[in-house]
Parts: C-alpha cells; structure tokens; sequence
C-alpha cells in the first residue's frame, strides 16, 4: 500500500488546508490552530482583558472551528470566518458578565516595536477624525474606562476597526451584519465615546 504524499503545508491556502481538514486530516487541524492560535488569543484579549478567560475562549473557538469546518463557505477569508467565531464567543461572555476590556498597548503578543504600534488603539487618526484631539497615549486609563461602557457589539466594532485596522466591509462579514449597521455602530460607539471623554479632554 502506497504512502500518502507528504504535504508542505506552509504552501497551502488556508481554504486548500480546510479542505484537508473536512477529511479527517488531523495534521491540517493543527496548521489551522497553528496559524490562528495567535491572532485568535490576541483579538479575544483585546475583548475580556483577562489572560486566563482568553485562553478558555480561544480553546472554545477552536472546537466549535473544528466541529463545524465542513459548513466553512471556502469563497469567504477564513480568517473572517474564524475570527467571526471568536467575536461571538467574546460578545455572548461580554454580555454575561461586565467587564474591563481593550489593551491600549497593543496585543499581548506584539513582538516588535512596529508591531505593538500596529495593534495599538488609534481613535484619533487622521481618516477619521471623529475624536482627533484625543490620543490614547494621554488619556489611556479614561479610554480603556468609557470603551469598557459600551455595548458589546459597539466595542467589537471599534476594536475591529481602530485596533486591527480591519476594513468596514470585512467587519460586516465577520460580525454577520449589513454594512450599514457596521458603519452605524462605529459612529455611534465614536459619539458616546466622545460624550464620555468630554470632560476629560476639557481638563
């Protein structure tokens, strides 16, 4: 009996991986888990700021990943689809229990300089301007506070849009929302978090 062909999966999309993975292949399990083990954590994170609840709620992610691959829609990312996961299971324990969230210093995992810039909240970018005079290396301790007022799905939005710097469109597939409620989120979550640093920002 023939041997199966080695696979070089570092050469595999992440849609050619799943393939493997709806067939049984416990090696194309642990390359997903190896690729978004990380990523997974850090968005978590960001979400309940508690290491150990992070670590419980990626492990739930990736078992309901695993149990449900085979409805995986391979001409959608699967990072959005994963990550679309792994925001629900942040949301629905937001929702349960109220909770600090948001590293304004970027993900735990941050491993360079341009790295922990690059996860680092910007609300004030020049984009949008919507808060432009605060910055959230002065005022971190009253942003982390008024983003943890929020509403789940508002902070999942500017967490995802200002944190990972995801596109609106990519933010409305991975939260299963129209485009429009995405972009209302956002503008709305960016109004009571200037209502809520008002008298910050006025000191």
């Amino acid at each position: 009996m023939t041997a199966p062909t080695p696979v070089d999966w570092r050469l595999l999309t992440d849609q050619e991986v799943v393939r493997h993975a709806v067939i049984g292949r416990e090696a194309a399990y642990r390359e997903l888990i190896s690729r978004y083990q990380r990523p997974v954590f850090s968005l978590i994170y960001r979400m309940v700021r508690d290491r150990e609840l992070a670590e419980d709620l990626a492990q739930e992610t990736f078992v309901k990943v695993l149990n449900a691959i085979d409805s995986y829609r391979p001409e959608y990312k699967f990072s959005s689809w994963i990550f679309k996961i792994a925001n629900n299971a942040s949301i629905d324990h937001l929702r349960k229990r109220s909770l600090d969230t948001l590293s304004l210093d970027g993900s735990p995992h941050a491993e360079s300089a341009d790295a922990i810039e690059a996860t680092t909240l910007q609300i004030g970018d020049q984009a949008e301007s919507a808060l432009d005079e605060v910055t959230s290396r002065e005022l971190g301790s009253q942003i982390e506070e008024a983003i943890a007022q929020l509403r789940p799905e508002y902070r999942s939005c500017i967490i995802l849009r200002h944190v990972d710097g995801r596109p609106y469109e990519e933010i409305a597939e991975m939260l299963d929302l129209p485009l429009g409620t995405v972009k209302t989120y956002i503008h709305r979550a960016r109004n009571e978090l200037r209502i809520l640093l008002a008298d910050t920002r006025d000191d």
